[in-house]
């Protein structure tokens, strides 16, 4: 008993220390704006529009083309994900700008290749593109500006700035796989048959066939409006040459030379969708979250869950907390990796039940408080919406794919093996540790959140054409490598079957929150799977925790790998769960490690335990605004 008064104890100095500490990156203060996203000069681009008299959807839109340009872990053959805040009708809405499995893209073909899910990289990965569209789309519908003034930033990257050092090594790294495409190859490896063939550092990269295709959309809304047409049209002129016009030709021609299955008609037929996101109330709290052909979902179904607990007494990072935690993840996971897929398509994913709150008091009630429960499994949603599950027997042979005694090898994709290191091999492994969280900190997505004194709010999730990129033809453009999220196998989730125009399940995932009817929190990250775990972590810290934004975004989090992966990994072995596994910060106390240890958890220690968190908080007390962004990575915001 008196051990545990002084680890509880240890606790809570440990959370005090935390409300108090200096952050290792200020926080933002602004009273009429704020930009934050991936990449300084990206932020810049969004400070640029706002100078101009522009709104946030304007900036968030400046801010997402120049993160595609300067390759930010994504390029404008990507998708992307957006939920706007409305201040005209105090409403949020929900764009998706996802692209779909093109015609050709079936199960028999990518089994007839040999594949046990679509590949990972290359033309075979590519769903269509959707970033244009989606840009396109929002600055038509909640824009001011014209599409040559949002584009103006990225068009000057595009003719040549000083690239970073991590993306300039990224493209030197993967030269070999470059290699393979030769657009690419022209695009990134400025110095072939040298020693080092990528950029250096600093050097200025020029990207002339971006260039002339980010041209030839503002060509397109200048004829328009030469013509007399509305700046909506004269948008929807740009989207339309990109999709049907000349770009698409080049675009479709340069996919199937190098093996892709994009057509023409599949690019035509292709539109962004504006969406109801959504939502659940968290203690007064409106959380928004796009709906479930991401996994935004899941983070309202674990909010739902943890209501039925007294965080708040349990301490930040105690051993209860972490492990109430990661089992009400784990249930929302399993629930994600089964029932979550493209609800444009059969069959209806059960929604309803799944973001039922009495459904969620039955899986906290299944909660062990003791020990970690190795064989979560997805629940049963149905009845919570007067149904009877017709996959109970599916679900029983599925059960039997995951065999929680065993180790099942690496169920980690590249890019995420570094925060998986165990501790017994830290220090044969510590001068490889660095480069491999790098690779995968900066690879598979951004966040873009603005904010603007009218009262317009925007979080978006883009993603895609990360590098190593396949670039199509001679359109500069990356293609997408999300086809790698859909499955061929139903038993794995009968929801997210890889089928010509669909739209694979993914795990980007934009956020916003509401208080009191007014915006309150957005918030993203980087990640793949660990996107809406961290987010998850970064609300709680605020609203259980009373840190600061900037806090929140830097304070130690916890990691698990008790799910079914969705990037990476080309055997079903790949991405089976990894029972247990949890990824601690190195500033976890040993105290808090040996506990866990006791509750069946396998500890992984790191330096970093989260992507780049980035946030804008309300603050309505004083009339500002809050900008919060992490130090793990080239993050960064402006405000004013």
């Amino acid at each position: 008993m008196r051990k545990s008064l002084h680890l509880f104890a240890a606790f809570v100095c440990l959370t005090s220390s935390l409300y108090s500490q200096q952050t290792q990156k200020p926080p933002l203060h602004g009273k009429n704006w704020m930009a934050v996203t991936g990449k300084p000069l990206a932020a810049a681009a969004g400070s640029m529009l706002f100078q101009q008299g522009g709104n946030a959807v304007d900036a968030a839109c400046a801010m997402l083309a120049a993160t595609c340009t300067m390759w930010d872990v994504l390029s404008w053959g990507g998708e992307t994900q957006a939920l706007i805040y409305n201040p005209k009708t105090k409403k949020v809405i929900a764009l998706n700008a996802l692209g779909v499995a093109p015609s050709g893209a079936t199960v028999e073909f990518f089994k007839s290749k040999g594949y046990a899910f679509p590949p990972e990289y290359g033309p075979l990965a590519a769903v269509t593109p959707g970033t244009v569209g989606g840009l396109c789309y929002m600055l038509m519908e909640y824009g001011t500006k014209s599409l040559r003034q949002v584009l103006a930033p990225a068009m000057q990257l595009a003719a040549g700035y000083p690239i970073e050092a991590q993306t300039a090594n990224s493209m030197e790294k993967n030269k070999d796989m470059l290699k393979q495409w030769p657009y690419s190859a022209a695009v990134f490896l400025s110095h072939k048959g040298e020693k080092r063939e990528a950029p250096e550092a600093g050097e200025i990269f020029v990207q002339k066939d971006l260039l002339n295709t980010l041209q030839k959309l503002v060509d397109a809304e200048d004829a328009a409006l030469k013509n007399h047409k509305s700046r909506k049209d004269a948008i929807m002129a740009a989207f339309d040459r990109f999709y049907k016009g000349d770009i698409a030709d080049e675009f479709v021609r340069g996919s199937k030379e190098q093996g892709g299955l994009i057509t023409k008609e599949d690019l035509a037929k292709w539109k962004p969708v504006w969406e109801e996101p959504l939502h659940t109330n968290y203690k007064g709290i409106e959380v928004y979250k796009l709906q479930q052909w991401t996994q935004g979902p899941m983070l309202l179904q674990a909010l739902n869950i943890l209501e039925n607990f007294d965080l708040k007494s349990m301490g930040y990072n105690s051993p209860k907390y972490i492990h109430t935690v990661y089992q009400a993840l784990n249930q929302s996971f399993a629930d994600r990796d089964f029932y979550y897929g493209d609800p444009n398509f059969p069959p209806e994913e059960p929604i309803k039940g799944l973001l039922s709150k009495a459904y969620a008091k039955q899986r906290a009630a299944q909660i062990n408080p003791e020990r970690n429960d190795p064989s979560v499994a997805p629940g049963d949603p149905y009845p919570f919406e007067g149904k009877q599950n017709p996959y109970l027997d599916l679900l029983k042979k599925r059960n039997a794919l995951t065999d929680s005694s065993a180790k099942n090898g690496s169920a980690v994709p590249k890019h995420d093996q570094t925060y998986l290191l165990p501790e017994e091999q830290k220090n044969t492994l510590a001068m490889l540790e660095e480069e491999q969280y790098m690779d995968r900190l900066w690879r598979g997505t951004t966040s873009v959140e603005a904010a603007d004194t009218s009262g317009w709010v925007v979080s978006i999730t883009p993603s895609g054409g990360w590098l190593p990129a396949c670039i199509a033809g001679r359109t500069g453009v990356g293609m997408s490598q999300r086809m790698q999220s859909f499955v061929l196998d139903p038993l794995i989730d009968p929801f997210n079957v890889v089928e010509p125009g669909k739209r694979p399940r993914v795990t980007l995932t934009p956020s916003l929150a509401l208080k009191e009817g007014k915006p309150f929190l957005c918030f993203g990250v980087q990640g793949g799977d660990t996107q809406d775990q961290n987010l998850l972590q970064f609300f709680l810290n605020m609203v259980e925790f009373g840190m600061t934004v900037q806090q929140s975004t830097e304070a130690p989090n916890f990691n698990t790998n008790q799910l079914w992966l969705s990037l990476g990994g080309s055997k079903l072995e790949d991405r089976k769960p990894r029972p247990g596994n949890i990824l601690l910060s190195n500033l976890t106390p040993e105290a808090v490690r040996n506990e866990l240890k006791k509750m069946g958890y396998n500890i992984s220690i790191g330096e970093r335990t989260s992507g780049p968190i980035n946030a804008i908080y309300f603050d309505w007390k004083h009339g500002s605004l809050w900008g919060g962004s992490s130090n793990n990575g080239e993050d960064y915001g402006i405000g004013w």
